[in-house]
């Protein structure tokens, strides 16, 4: 593979030294200009050595003071391109995917787990070639097969264009808000590219990262993902983007699909990869025979529980182009390349017994505790049983012996009954194992309907209340959480106000200050947002954008919890099913309870003006600099009330850009490429009363 590329020569940053910045409200637009210029070369010239030559240059804390230095210039001076790294931490919210077609058909692979089958790939791929009077000799490339989500990426002119998932192989999802997040991806190609590139990469979820992160979710008392594939699947698809910005996704390139220059083989092509940016599998080899491609697979198996990402199995591919167009492709898959799979990891055990999990939002998991046993060198002792359904449909039982899988070769799974030795399946409970209410069935899932006074959905209830995206209350985290249920201190969510000082202090690692300073933030939250409200009771399916679609439809915290599930499908991205869940959330006693206690509290959800109807319906704007009458987000806010857009770039499909005082450059030149109209304050302000907003 290629050698490290040599740092850009005359850039300040690239060596990143200690650097005291100077303010930037004391730079001219010129020297802020050519400062930004040469941090994202910095910036992208970092990210090439950590992410595909994994030999960083500068320390993580100097490249976050590089990071952070480009994000204040481009804020302060409307410096932001659409290729700047700073555009990694995602955009505005989709309403849903698009769909494109792709550029050549992404096929699929012809797979087996039988060597002979392997055997046979290379006979047909000789034959082939040896009817066409092919007289070259024939070598393969072995890469992993990596289980994660295919994506094409499409770069015109060394930038990043497009990107989508495989699909159909015809066409596919429009990822590319999602995609441009990934910091593994490059925003631009390095060194002597083609003019035009369409490349194939897998966009996968590292085994530390996604045990992480499913900790993180547990522990938030979210469901957990079944697997790195369906987390990266699930993350990629995301409508979104600053969802996917902030998980752990990493992606790996593997092929060429089209280019306006090819190189002569496979081999070289990756080889080029690495010169461009372009993140190659280490474990990529080129070998001579099938026979050493076999030998590659059963080496890459023993090893595969020490890689960094999930594989199930390796491709095998003819190394040279020429050889490839001669043998061609059917209709779903080529006719050179071939997957060895692995056997699937399952191993045979007893049920002891069955518990039901209570999560955060309450929903009811099955877990079978298992007879331990080793599968693919790990000790497997629990695993899943999904939902009522999944259990009647595998007739499982306590004392019935099952067979066992790693699921995605992560979360261990029971895929069937190999001896039955209960009588029938076990009995899921029709009330809550921790606070005894009632359990509810929606479709195949189960849900406590305890709410927020289930001592099991308290913790997480807690944490979430206190998260960003709920109250934002300092110093409430899952430990200190603990403490205060272990000591007795909060049995309920209104428990939190009745906490006293002394009783805190005493708690082990706190003190006087630690207490004070939590009394207050307790104190500081007792006026939330009505939205910020809404997103911190754990409404289900409400985070924080539907907690302001609410707010801004009723107005007030009454308005919502007496609506009706007619009243709640009228607003905007709210379906019958979420409709439904909050209702249902707001006609529990128990919730009413809880919520009454909290005002009682103190606790004010403060009312919002509500939504002005639609005289700016389907309209778009963008603002930029300073206006008198409003702040920048009062405008937004009131353009969006009465059913405008309101976005932080021009586009095409920008219909108005207001400029108020000291503006940036940057959009004005956007509008004026785009033929936007510009106003001033006062012209938007006659704008708004041509179109009757008060």
């Amino acid at each position: 593979m290629a050698e490290t590329e040599a740092a850009p020569e005359d850039n300040p940053y690239v060596q990143a030294p200690e650097t005291t910045f100077r303010p930037v409200d004391e730079l001219q637009e010129s020297e802020a200009r050519q400062q930004a210029a040469d941090l994202r070369e910095a910036i992208r010239f970092h990210d090439y050595r950590y992410y595909v030559e994994n030999d960083p240059v500068i320390a993580d804390r100097t490249y976050d003071a590089l990071f952070e230095r480009l994000e204040a210039l481009e804020d302060a001076f409307d410096l932001q391109t659409e290729d700047s790294p700073t555009q990694r931490v995602g955009g505005e919210p989709l309403e849903e995917l698009g769909t494109v077609e792709h550029v050549v058909p992404m096929l699929s692979i012809d797979q087996s787990v039988e060597a002979e089958a392997v055997r046979e790939f290379d006979r047909r791929v000789r034959e082939g070639l040896a009817d066409a009077n092919w007289d070259g000799n024939v070598e393969y490339v072995c890469e992993p097969k990596f289980d994660g989500l295919s994506v094409e990426i499409v770069y015109e002119d060394g930038g990043f264009e497009r990107a989508a998932t495989r699909g159909d192989g015809e066409t596919g999802d429009d990822v590319t808000a999602n995609v441009r997040t990934i910091r593994s991806v490059p925003q631009r190609l390095r060194g002597d590219y083609p003019d035009r590139l369409v490349v194939r990469g897998e966009v996968y979820m590292p085994k530390d990262a996604f045990t992480e992160y499913n900790r993180e979710r547990v522990e938030r008392g979210d469901d957990p993902f079944a697997n790195p594939r369906n987390a990266a699947a699930g993350t990629l698809r995301q409508l979104d983007p600053s969802v996917t910005a902030e998980r752990p996704l990493s992606i790996f390139f593997f092929e060429v699909l089209d280019a306006s220059e090819r190189a002569d083989s496979h081999w070289s092509e990756l080889d080029r990869f690495q010169e461009w940016g372009l993140r190659v599998s280490q474990e990529v080899e080129r070998v001579e025979d099938v026979e050493a491609a076999i030998d590659y697979r059963d080496r890459l198996m023993e090893r595969r529980e020490d890689l960094a990402y999930e594989i199930d199995g390796v491709v095998v591919k003819v190394d040279d182009h020429a050889a490839r167009d001669v043998l061609g492709a059917t209709s779903r898959a080529p006719r050179w390349a071939f997957a060895y799979k692995f056997p699937a990891r399952k191993e045979v055990t007893t049920v002891t017994d069955v518990v039901v999990q209570v999560g955060r939002t309450g929903r009811l998991t099955p877990v079978a505790l298992l007879e331990p046993v080793e599968v693919a060198g790990v000790t497997v002792s629990r695993a899943s049983l999904h939902n009522p359904d999944e259990i009647a449909s595998l007739n499982v039982g306590v004392g019935d012996t099952v067979r066992v899988k790693r699921a995605g070769d992560v979360i261990p799974d029971v895929e069937e009954v190999v001896e039955k030795h209960s009588e029938g399946h076990y009995e899921f409970p029709d009330h809550c194992p921790v606070c005894d209410s009632a359990v509810e069935r929606e479709g195949p899932m189960a849900y406590c309907t305890g709410g927020l006074a289930c001592p099991a959905q308290l913790e997480r209830a807690i944490e979430h209340y206190a998260s960003r995206t709920g109250l934002d209350v300092e110093g409430l985290g899952p430990e200190r959480i603990q403490q205060l249920l272990d000591a007795g201190l909060v049995e309920e969510l209104p428990d939190l106000y009745d906490l006293d000082r002394e009783d805190l202090a005493a708690l082990d690692g706190w003190g006087e200050t630690s207490a004070e300073n939590l009394l207050d933030e307790l104190d500081d939250a007792t006026e939330p947002s009505l939205d910020a409200f809404l997103s911190a009771i754990g409404v289900p399916e409400v985070g924080p954008t539907t907690a302001k679609s609410l707010a801004r439809a009723f107005g007030d915290l009454e308005s919502v919890m007496d609506a009706t599930e007619a009243d709640l499908r009228a607003v905007d991205d709210i379906g019958p099913v979420v409709a439904r869940e909050i209702q249902e959330f707001f006609d529990s006693d128990r919730n009413q309870a809880v919520i009454e206690r909290l005002r009682d509290h103190g606790v004010d959800p403060q009312p919002v003006e509500v939504d002005g109807g639609d005289e700016l319906d389907g309209l778009t704007f963008v603002f930029t600099g300073a206006l008198d009458a409003f702040t920048r987000q009062e405008a937004q806010d009131l353009v969006e009330r009465h059913g405008a857009n309101a976005t932080s770039s021009v586009s095409g499909n920008t219909d108005y850009l207001v400029v108020g005082d000291n503006p940036g450059t940057s959009k004005r030149e956007d509008a004026d490429a785009n033929d936007v109209p510009q106003l001033d304050e006062t012209e938007f302000e006659a704008l708004l009363a041509d179109r009757g907003v008060q």
